[in-house]
């Protein structure tokens, strides 16, 4: 690395630890003079860094926000804390995208040295892992991601629901979540279809380099797809029908995929079916009804009473409390 590269990059982290400095106090911490702190200042500018600069002998800097994300320089203390964060992220699957967490996971963890990745698997692995769902390693959900974002075809053992093993070549679309599973939305080289995967029932993944130009998939073929992928492993044992006083398309538009079973009962009300592995699992779903909104909830006797009991039980835990005079 030059010195006028490694000066630069000096600057910068200092511009990023300190809101405000001064020409002086920044010109001393990099042993330079004023001359040449204002040309590492334009090269950093150059680079898509928005500096502010006040005239004068005291004249300060100051790094702003721009109207792109340049490249960010990083301690390794701040990027093993920024990985350890995006992995809590991606396996509590955090609202505002879980697949968004884990592309920048990939792409962060794809170049820290291998003593800082050793450093945040450790850690990792002593955080909570959010959910009721099977385990898999971050970096198993990384390569996924990585070949996603490169069009990078993949090799992998792959071990179906009724215990059969193949061998799969595929060309991976998508990595996302769903019924509390990570799910890799790939078409198949070998059955020439779309295909659906659990992450966790992969084995021995392998990138084999080879690129291949993405297949056009819609939105909601995608959630058609996964959808229906994480159906089949949920077995739900108890169901019911809320009948909701709205429309049907609006049913459809509140609810997105989960409503592909709703039906009009008339022009104003709709019948969606909810279902669960118990009765527990039913609120779940009621609880997304928007507020306002009434609903008459058709189940067998035992189910209503189990729900009843479990909603009054609510009620009673959040009755107002008294205050005391």
């Amino acid at each position: 690395m030059s010195s006028t590269t490694a000066r630069a990059l000096a600057l910068l982290n200092l511009l990023q630890t300190h809101r405000s400095w001064t020409g002086p106090e920044l010109a001393e911490r990099l042993g330079v003079s004023p001359r040449t702190l204002r040309r590492d200042v334009e090269r950093l500018r150059e680079l898509g860094y928005r500096i502010e600069s006040a005239p004068g002998a005291e004249g300060g800097y100051r790094l702003e926000a721009g109207s792109a994300v340049p490249p960010l320089l990083l301690t390794d203390e701040e990027a093993v804390t920024m990985a350890v964060g995006l992995r809590l992220a991606a396996i509590q699957r955090l609202a505002g995208g879980p697949e968004i967490s884990l592309s920048a996971l990939a792409k962060l963890e794809q170049v820290l040295p291998a003593h800082l990745r050793r450093k945040v698997a450790a850690m990792a692995e002593f955080q909570p892992t959010g959910p009721e769902g099977p385990l898999v390693a971050p970096e198993v959900l990384g390569e996924l991601a990585l070949a996603c974002r490169d069009h990078e075809r993949l090799r992998f053992a792959y071990t179906a629901w009724d215990g059969n093993e193949s061998r799969r070549h595929v060309e991976p679309h998508l990595v996302v979540p769903a019924e509390r599973a990570w799910y890799l939305l790939a078409w198949d080289l070998h059955r020439e279809d779309w295909r659906t995967f659990r992450a966790e029932r992969m084995s021995g993944l392998r990138r084999t380099g080879a690129r291949f130009a993405p297949r056009p998939l819609r939105p909601e073929e995608i959630d058609d797809l996964v959808w229906s992928a994480a159906s089949r492993f949920t077995e739900p044992t108890v169901q019911a029908r809320a009948v909701l006083d709205m429309p049907v398309e609006e049913v459809r538009a509140v609810f997105g995929p989960w409503a592909r079973r709703a039906a009009a009962v008339d022009h104003r009300r709709t019948a969606w079916h909810v279902e669960g592995r118990d009765a527990r699992e039913l609120p779940f779903a009621l609880v997304w009804i928007p507020a306002g909104v009434g609903y008459e909830l058709e189940a067998d006797d035992d189910v209503r009473a189990e729900l009843h009991e479990i909603a009054g039980r609510l009620l009673e835990a959040t009755r107002p409390r008294e205050v005391p005079e």
